[in-house]
């Protein structure tokens, strides 16, 4: 195998093909990139039985064949050359790398040993690329980092028809995004439930890329997604989700609207004295919100905003890391709180105006530390 390609073009295809190799693969040979050229392109993918990823690229394709060599060694050397053309050359068990006057000798592994890459189940329909990226961005938040509970580390995908909708949760917090898709199906209804982790990186990497086919086939354990020569299909995580859609109340007769950017630096400022798992207290009233945390004779720090409140008066208290997290997740100019009763979970919203209706699009749960009078 022979092939000449430029620097930057093999070094983002290598950097992003070696993102999904595992960082402690359960045998030498998937810590390997397998690279095939043929008619003109180069195909390198890798595989570690959760995740695969294949790129395709154009080349000058000197001679044809295939062959496996350490990914992120590859990966390590193509970001340290010099912007200029690279040759690449297979010849049995030795591959040699030659940039200008750089010249590297690396050991190739065993093709014929390398698993067969997983198919991508059948078209289940398509997104928009920027959409799907930010929208799962805004639910990752939410999934738990605790690997002893892998149901919560997913996120959830549930489809119906033209609408898609993404869930996670960590048990103290819950993102719910809706967003349009073009079905194959327009009657599917299907669901399926995918690492939290995984699906954050897929949406990142091809989601600058236009459109994202996304293909989710009953009765199977991959999903897989493609955009812009790139394909990666990801194992599902198997369990039962909570039914976590009921956590959301029906009916919030206390609603507070605050402007998004002043909130966030003032959280911001005001967590700086609370230690771990000391909460932020936010006190809401006609026409402001005090934000306070702090207690006895530890450093205290307090701040007070403009805010619109339609119902009585409340104060509650939550995790600042959580509050901000899910402040950062709107792009909108307001936020809206949305309120049963202080030791009850709130419901923050996107709102365009102060006194306009918010967007139900994108809703973050999160529950409050109960504080000792209630």
């Amino acid at each position: 195998m022979k092939f000449s390609v430029e620097r930057d073009v093999l070094a983002e295809a290598v950097t992003w093909t070696a993102r999904s190799l595992s960082p402690r693969p359960p045998v030498p040979l998937l810590s390997g990139l397998l690279i095939k050229a043929e008619n003109g392109s180069l195909s390198i993918a890798s595989f570690d039985y959760e995740i695969s990823a294949r790129l395709t690229i154009s080349a000058d394709v000197l001679e044809e064949g295939t062959t496996l060599v350490s990914g992120r060694l590859l990966a390590d050397i193509c970001r340290s050359l010099p912007s200029a053309p690279v040759q690449l050359e297979a010849d049995g068990g030795k591959v040699t790398l030659t940039c200008r006057s750089a010249k590297f000798n690396l050991a190739a592994m065993p093709v014929d040993d390398y698993p067969q890459l997983p198919g991508l189940p059948d078209l289940s329909g398509v997104v928009a690329g920027d959409e799907f990226a930010h929208a799962v961005a805004q639910v990752n938040i939410a999934a738990s980092k605790d690997d002893t509970l892998p149901i919560l580390t997913g996120i959830r995908i549930e489809i119906e028809g033209e609408k898609m909708t993404l869930l996670a949760t960590d048990r103290y917090r819950l993102a719910m995004r809706e967003l349009t898709w073009r079905p194959s199906d327009p009657t599917i209804s299907t669901a399926a439930l995918i690492k939290a982790k995984t699906l954050n990186d897929i949406a990142k990497t091809l989601g600058s890329s236009g459109d994202v086919n996304i293909a989710l086939a009953q009765n199977t354990e991959l999903m897989g997604f493609e955009s812009g020569g790139r394909r990666t299909t990801s194992l599902l995580i198997d369990g039962e989700y909570p039914k976590i859609r009921s956590l959301f109340p029906d009916h919030t007769p206390i609603t507070a609207v605050v402007k998004t950017s002043e909130l966030v630096e003032a959280v911001r400022r005001v967590s700086l004295v609370a230690e771990r798992n000391t909460p932020v207290r936010l006190a809401f009233s006609e026409s402001r919100v005090a934000l306070d945390a702090g207690t006895g004779e530890d450093a205290q720090a307090s701040e007070i905003l403009d805010a619109q409140l339609n119902g009585d008066d409340i104060t509650v208290a939550f995790n600042p890391t959580y509050l901000s997290e899910g402040l950062h997740a709107f792009d909108s100019d307001y936020v809206r709180f949305s309120f049963t009763a202080p030791p009850k979970p709130a419901v923050l919203s996107a709102q365009s105006k102060p006194d306009g209706e918010d967007s139900v699009d994108y809703k973050y749960l999160l529950m409050p530390v109960r504080l000792p009078n209630q």
